[in-house]
């Protein structure tokens, strides 16, 4: 018996590339799949990416049905909610994996642009993750999985809408892992590296071949799997490896009155002792425990 067996999971994004993946993955281990993606692109029958995944899963085994719109649509997020309640009566788990580029350095950025960009990739996250979190906290339980880029943890140059999109996500998804621990909800987010449509123009080629999406799919579903204890994690993945990222703080210094030192007070700080923490409040709280006279 598979750990998804029986389990019912949205998957957004899930008609090419990382978003298929992982909806291929979390069928073949035994889910039932809502296959979300918007259809940019039909073929002849007037299918589009989402209803050709559905096509692989049932053509495999599985159970899966489509969906086909943008999920910076509130009504989105409540379909495919209740998408997966009428037709199978539960909702166990979410990947979101719906997201666009926009490719613009900063100083040549468009309104236009960036709202695209943060309305798909941040604000569809947010409306979608929401609506399955508020289902699972009533059910007792689940397993979210935000999908985010190592681009919204350090920056990339000429994706500064997409940088800051990301890293909105990865606040996110840390969030939303303290605030449904207690309800059996949880949250964890994955920064992939792959070659897909929207990485391959920029892939480095010594390494497009080995950077397969589907090489990432095992850890989205063990991440979606109902015994999993993980939660708040950030986990960088490629090519069967991963790698845990946090969020850290340095050690703390007196600022220098006059300001003059300011540099050597920070590589004195970054010399310290490292500090991690759940949330925002445990990081003010240390802080502030420190500078307490």
């Amino acid at each position: 018996m598979s750990a998804l067996d029986g389990r019912v999971v949205i998957v957004t994004g899930a008609g090419k590339g990382l978003g298929r993946a992982f909806a291929l993955d979390a069928a073949a281990r035994g889910a039932k799949v809502v296959v979300n993606n918007r259809n940019r692109v039909v073929d002849d029958a007037g299918r589009g990416p989402a209803d050709h995944v559905v096509a692989e899963i049932r053509a495999a085994g599985g159970d899966a049905v489509a969906d086909h719109g943008a999920v910076e649509d509130p009504a989105t997020a409540d379909r495919l909610v209740a998408t997966a309640l009428e037709r199978w009566g539960r909702l166990d788990g979410l990947v979101t994996s719906a997201a666009v580029s926009g490719p613009q350095m900063l100083h040549s950025t468009t309104p236009e642009n960036l709202r695209t960009v943060l309305d798909v990739n941040v604000v569809g996250t947010v409306l979608v993750t929401a609506a399955a979190s508020a289902v699972m906290r009533k059910h007792g339980g689940g397993r979210i999985v935000l999908v985010a880029s190592t681009a919204g943890l350090h920056g990339e140059p000429t994706v500064s809408a997409y940088a800051a999109s990301k890293g909105a996500v990865i606040a996110l998804g840390r969030t939303a892992a303290v605030e449904g621990a207690r309800r059996g909800v949880h949250t964890n987010v994955v920064l992939p590296y792959a070659t897909t449509q929207m990485t391959a123009s920029g892939m480095d080629p010594r390494y497009a071949g080995l950077m397969r999406a589907e090489a990432v799919a095992p850890l989205v579903s063990a991440l979606l799997d109902p015994a999993s204890e993980v939660n708040g994690e950030v986990i960088v993945a490629a090519a069967g490896g991963i790698r845990v990222a946090d969020a850290v703080e340095g050690g703390t210094v007196r600022f220098p009155a006059d300001g003059v030192g300011l540099a050597a007070a920070l590589a004195a700080s970054r010399a310290g002792d490292r500090h991690t923490y759940p949330e925002a409040q445990a990081a003010f709280q240390d802080f502030a425990k420190e500078l307490r006279p």
